[in-house]
Parts: C-alpha cells; structure tokens; sequence
C-alpha cells in the first residue's frame, strides 16, 4: 500500500518542463528538479513562442490580416457597387423653353420643359448609400478602396517573391563557386543599381501609353521592371552569407559524401540563410507598398477607371478642392498604406527578433 501511495503522489506531482536544445546541459545540472520531465522544443516552435510574445508582432499580424480580409473578403460580401459602376442615380435636370405665337389675333404663350441632363452623383458624402461617399468621377470609394487593396498587396507579393528568387539563385551561385562567376554576377549588380528608377519607368509609361496593353495590367509590366532592378540586394546579402557558410564542417561532409552543387546550395546552405531573407521580404513588402502607391499617384501606374491606393490619392494632385474639402475621397486610401507598411514592418521587426539565436526572451 505504501508503495502504491508512493508511486500515485510522484505520478501526480510530474511536470512537463520545455527547454531548447541548447540549454539541455544546464537544465539538467541545475534547473530542473529530479521529479520533473525534461522535453526539447523544437527550434520552430521557440521561434513562434518569441514572435507571439512581442505585441508589435501580433498588432502587425492582425493589421496584415484585416487588409487581406477587406481587399479580397470584402467585396464579396459588398457587392452592392462594382469597381468600375458609376452612381448614376442622382436628380435630373430640366430645362424650361416658352415659346409665344398668335391665332386669329390672339397671343397664346405655350410652356416646354425637356430634360437636359442626368447629373451623376460627384462628390458624395458618406451615406447609407456610399460608405465613404462617392469620388469626383461619381464612384463609390469604399469599394474602390477594397479593389485597390487587392491591386497594392498582389503586386507587391509578386515583386517580393520574385526578387527573393532571383536574389537567391544568384546570390548562392556566386558566393558559392566565387572567382569569375562571382565577379561577372556582382558587377551586374552594380550596374542595375546604378540605373535610375524613375526616369526609365517614365519611359516605359510612356511605351505602354501607346500601346493596346489594358490599363489594369500596366503595373504588373511596371512591377516586372522593379523587380529586375532591386534582386541585386537579395543576392549580395545571400552572397555573403554563404561565403561564410560554405567553410563549415557540415560543408565538408557534403562535399566528401559527393552531393551535387545544386544540392549543396539549395539544400544546405540556402536553408541556413532564410531566417534573414524571411526578415527582409517581411521589411520589403511595406516599402514596395510604397513604391506601388507613389507610381499609381505619379500617374504611372494602374489607370482610371480602375482603383489603386496611389491612384486615389492621385486626385488631390489636380484638385485643391478635394484636398481641402472633401477628406473622405483620398483620406482613407492613405491610411491604408499606413497600416500595409506599419504592418509588414512591425511583423518583420518581429521576425527578426524571433529568429536571433542570441534572444534569450
């Protein structure tokens, strides 16, 4: 009996203890009880611990989460307007004509009223009908603001992950066999980053503007050029990250095992390297947010009819009125950019102190 009353009071008073990897050795000196379990935390789940410990990070997250709900939820659930559907409804106007004649010595004076236009609805205040009111063009800004929603973060997604690609296979291409191949890639890169931005996407603005390509598909050519000018980045940060890396031990093994050059980069030292390329496509996403919504508001981007944050903002570029008067036309618009880049940041911020080795919080 006094066995088993021993065995039940121990099988009780058990704990379950998660500890890394790295501190197993001081654990099991000094901190933990002899009566306690002791069970490793993988290093994916330390790292979803650490990032859901910051509030930036999760205040970050719930902001990227509700942009992706309003833009590609949310008109699908308002559905009262279309993107492109004017608001038509407005009063009509009536031109009055009298028109006097005589008939057998009398004068008779006879009353035309004829229709003489129906006026849109310009400028509208937030109502039941219009959310946030209705633009200078008689559209409903709330639903362009979902649509140019989905404008802003599919492009910026696209460019991201294209630069991050690119930026990786020649980045571990040249930090990996080095010499020539090395020199020929970064002297590439040197010359991309010295073209300027801005004139030659005026330029090519201007290409597609006499062509038939349609007006919502502008900013993906736009974006393609974009990303063909910033990977350099992403490669000389891969670059030297595998200089470093390929000295290892682990290298050495692989190299003595006879595994293929592509499996060497891609399978060992690639992982070792997206901890910081996870961080910085996090950071990029905010800043090409940016770069969207400023060649949208110079014009350069996606066109009217068709909505994009920058392209909403773009009105009160040529309408001081709006600008002065009408705050709900291009207001909202840019605190959609805020919270896009506030939020990418805050959730990169997050990664990065999640994925630092040397956090011990």
């Amino acid at each position: 009996m006094e066995d088993n009353k021993n065995i039940d009071i121990t099988s009780e008073a058990e704990e379950t203890v998660e500890v890394s990897e790295a501190k197993v050795d001081e654990v099991e000196d000094s901190e933990v009880p002899l009566d306690k379990k002791v069970r490793l935390m993988s290093p994916t789940r330390m790292v979803v611990r650490r990032f859901f410990r910051s509030k930036l990070s999760i205040i970050g997250l719930i902001m990227v989460i509700g942009l992706f709900l309003f833009s590609f939820v949310g008109p699908l659930i308002y559905t009262q307007w279309g993107e492109i559907e004017l608001d038509e409804s407005g009063k009509t106007e009536y031109a009055t004509s009298e028109v006097t004649y005589t008939v057998d010595g009398k004068e008779y004076t006879v009353r035309q009223t004829t229709e003489k236009f129906l006026k849109d609805n310009f400028l509208d205040a937030p109502s039941s009908e219009h959310i946030l009111g209705t633009d200078n063009e008689g559209y409903d800004i709330f639903v362009r603001l979902m649509y140019g929603g989905r404008i802003s973060l599919i492009v910026s997604f696209l460019a991201v992950i294209l630069i991050t690609v690119l930026g990786v296979i020649l980045g571990g291409i040249a930090g990996y066999f080095g010499g020539v191949i090395d020199n020929i890639i970064m002297r590439l890169c040197d010359v991309l980053i010295c073209l300027p931005g801005i004139p030659i996407l005026l330029i090519i603005s201007t290409i597609l503007d006499s062509s038939d390509i349609d007006a919502k598909y502008r900013i993906y050519l736009l974006m393609i050029y974009l990303t063909f000018i910033s990977w350099p980045g992403t490669a000389r940060l891969v670059r030297g990250q595998i200089l470093s890396l390929r000295e290892q031990e682990y290298m050495v093994a692989a190299e003595a095992m006879g595994y293929s050059t592509s499996r060497k980069i891609f399978k060992h030292l690639v992982p070792n390297v997206m901890p910081q390329l996870i961080v910085q496509m996090s950071l990029s996403l905010g800043s090409m947010i940016l770069y969207e919504a400023t060649l949208s508001y110079l014009n350069l981007g996606v066109k009217a009819p068709y909505a994009a944050w920058g392209t909403m903002i773009n009105i009160i570029s040529t309408n001081q009125d709006i600008l002065q008067n009408h705050l709900n036309v291009w207001v909202p618009a840019g605190v959609c950019i805020v919270i896009a880049v506030l939020g990418f940041n805050f959730v990169g911020d997050g990664l990065r102190d999640a994925l630092d080795p040397k956090a011990r919080r």
